[in-house]
């Protein structure tokens, strides 16, 4: 099974994972194989390292997508017969884009996003960045003509909070509670109580800040801007549901990333979404079995010297070990999975920060199940 396969007829990829798994590589190498096949694809990534920006040789990205050359494609081991473009989401821009498309004049557009309370929430609350990132992702699959868009999620500290997050932002917008709430003369103060009026009073002498104040002007721009933002999570969740949509999750064989991937698959299922299947990165492949390799030191004396035997007999030992792990973490994984396909890229030796790289894992990302495993067998010897 190979990612065209998982693929074929999908104009939506979302790249799920916590981070530090190879979100990033694995959403510009999957791109790239696509646009290897003659598509127009679109990856898509919020990583403020730039990982995705230097692995295609571009010194940055921007907010919308910019085509890579082919020219610079061309430098490649990959003849491309497609499009590849790419671009690094902006979250603050992309919220600010989203509020000058629902309201209903540009003024009521300038004075919400001059408002202290949306400057906080469309940068620094929890979600922004994951709806911003379903957002722009719903613009450019309703008004771009590409076959193919692949979503590299935002770092997380859990795969499925870029699912949870953009409800509860949404919530949030549209809360009647905390509207009530932030009444200086109803429910909000009763709940606060008498003590904080001194409070808030001393807060805004000290910074500035009248918070209740900036709440309620807040909402009060926003009116009925919260009926187009429910409409627009609404049609955002029909996407994501379609079966035109695939969602992959990507991990490391590391036993929480492993436990993770377990979670986020049930989750993801009995959701009802289009769970599509998991790649595995940099997995460390036994090459031993069942043997161990404690003769290795004494074989190795009879070549090198005995110094170098023992550090090399002992790298092997250690590479050895993390094989192990890896292949009881994997089969933990397998388990679960039932008949989910599932794909292992292999510890490389370099990091992957060029065309170079993405090329080495695009071959076991696109291969069939016997080209992979004489890949890896490549890798290993």
């Amino acid at each position: 099974m190979s990612i065209a396969t998982l693929l074929e007829g999908k104009q939506v990829c979302v790249c799920a994972g916590s981070g530090g798994v190879g979100k990033t590589t694995t959403s510009a190498a999957i791109a790239l194989g696509m646009a290897a096949r003659g598509a127009k694809v679109a990856v898509v990534t919020i990583d403020p390292a730039k990982r995705l920006a230097n692995a295609l040789g571009l010194e940055e990205l921007q907010n919308e997508p910019r085509r890579v050359e082919p020219e610079r494609l061309a430098a490649g081991e990959i003849e491309v017969e497609g499009e590849l473009w790419a671009m690094t989401l902006d979250p603050k821009r992309t919220f600010d884009e989203l509020i000058d498309r629902v309201a209903p004049d540009p003024g009521r557009a300038a004075e919400i996003k001059d408002n202290r309370v949306y400057r906080e929430l469309s940068s620094a609350v929890s979600g922004s960045q994951e709806f911003t990132a379903v957002a722009k992702l719903f613009d450019l699959d309703r008004e771009r003509d590409f076959d193919l868009l692949v979503l590299d999620t935002p770092p997380s500290r859990s795969a499925l909070d870029f699912l949870d997050a953009p409800g509860r932002l949404t919530s949030f917008l549209e809360g009647k509670a905390l509207k009530a709430f932030i009444r200086p003369t109803g429910f909000g103060m009763r709940i606060l109580g008498r003590g904080a009026a001194p409070v808030l009073a001393g807060l805004r002498r000290v910074t500035g800040v009248d918070l209740l104040t900036d709440l309620s002007t807040f909402f009060t721009l926003l009116g009925d801007m919260t009926e187009d933002f429910s409409a627009r999570a609404a049609q955002v969740e029909e996407m994501l549901r379609a079966d035109t949509t695939a969602f992959l999750l990507i991990t490391s064989a590391q036993r929480e990333p492993i436990d993770e991937g377990i979670w986020f698959c049930r989750t993801v299922e009995a959701g009802g979404l289009p769970f599509a299947g998991v790649i595995v990165n940099r997995v460390h492949h036994d090459m031993l079995g069942d043997a161990e390799p404690d003769h290795l030191d004494a074989a190795l004396q009879d070549s090198v010297e005995p110094e170098l035997a023992r550090a090399v007999a002992q790298n092997f030992h250690d590479y050895h070990v993390l094989a192990r792990r890896d292949d009881h973490n994997i089969a933990r994984l397998r388990s679960e999975l039932s008949d989910r396909p599932l794909l292992l890229v292999p510890q490389l030796d370099d990091d992957v920060h060029d065309f170079h790289g993405l090329a080495r894992v695009h071959r076991y990302l696109f291969a069939s199940d016997s080209e992979r495993e004489r890949l890896i067998a490549d890798v290993v010897a």
